[in-house]
């Protein structure tokens, strides 16, 4: 299992992943789940991937190919016009991927291969887009109704992004809040873990704007996960006292 997230601000994009892949309690590993690619001052298109890790990573390096070689292979994700038809060459991509490992497993290996993908990027002269694509191939995009996507393990980490997300709040408060996302998540399930991948993107700016690998070492991530401890606590103190009394006089009247 993993976890990811993407972001859509009125600024432009953030993402952040886990690392963590495991097939037991006794087997766990480190992969990296973001991938991105660029071609200065005309696209910046980034991946992060959940699912199968055999799936995942077919697709990812098949993807790495068509963009070693643009102009000698058809569909190459760095001469598609719009961000549109990057997702839907990835999803059939995917579609292919998945379909071709659950025949080569037969039907005892059926739901055992599927994988997701959130794509996030922007074409020059255009606006920064994100698309989940599912494992069918079928895809949705970023909307202000749905401006963020989780793949992976979400349930632990969305409550926060819902009652937090602002849609004009700085890149840096999108990193915070995605940094309490992820330690909700961490504390309540082994699946997903340390270190975390983060990328920013700026509108129109077609490199990364920041960068960075979140290991369990970094004082930052380290702060916000005691500090937000802390402050659960205090919440959780300051609510209203419940009493027992109220129910024995509701219960004589």
């Amino acid at each position: 299992m993993t976890y990811c997230v993407g972001m859509v601000l009125d600024k432009g994009l953030v993402l952040m992943s886990d690392t963590r892949t495991n097939s037991g309690v006794d087997n766990i590993s480190i992969f990296r789940k973001m991938t991105h690619w660029t071609v200065p001052g005309e696209r910046i298109l980034s991946l992060m991937t959940a699912g199968n890790l055999a799936t995942t990573q077919a697709v990812i390096s098949r993807l790495e190919e068509r963009t070693k070689a643009p102009g000698e292979r058809q569909n190459s994700l760095l001469e598609l016009p719009t961000m549109f038809q990057v997702a839907v060459e990835i999803g059939k991509l995917l579609r292919e991927t998945v379909h071709a490992t659950q025949s080569e497993n037969g039907q005892n290996g059926k739901g055992r291969f599927t994988a997701s993908i959130i794509l996030a990027g922007q074409i020059a002269g255009m606006e920064p887009r994100l698309f989940m694509i599912y494992p069918e191939g079928n895809f949705i995009e970023a909307s202000f109704d749905t401006p963020f996507f989780q793949i992976g393990e979400t349930k632990y980490g969305r409550p926060i992004l819902i009652r937090a997300y602002d849609r004009s709040m700085s890149f840096e408060d999108a990193v915070k809040l995605l940094m309490v996302s992820f330690d909700s998540t961490l504390k309540a399930n082994l699946s997903v873990g340390l270190p975390l991948d983060l990328m920013v993107i700026e509108r129109d700016n077609f490199e990364p704007l920041h960068m960075r690998r979140i290991d369990q070492t970094d004082p930052y991530f380290d702060a916000i996960s005691s500090s937000w401890s802390e402050a659960l606590r205090s919440a959780f103190h300051s609510l209203p006292d419940y009493s027992f009394q109220q129910d024995t006089d509701k219960a004589t009247r």
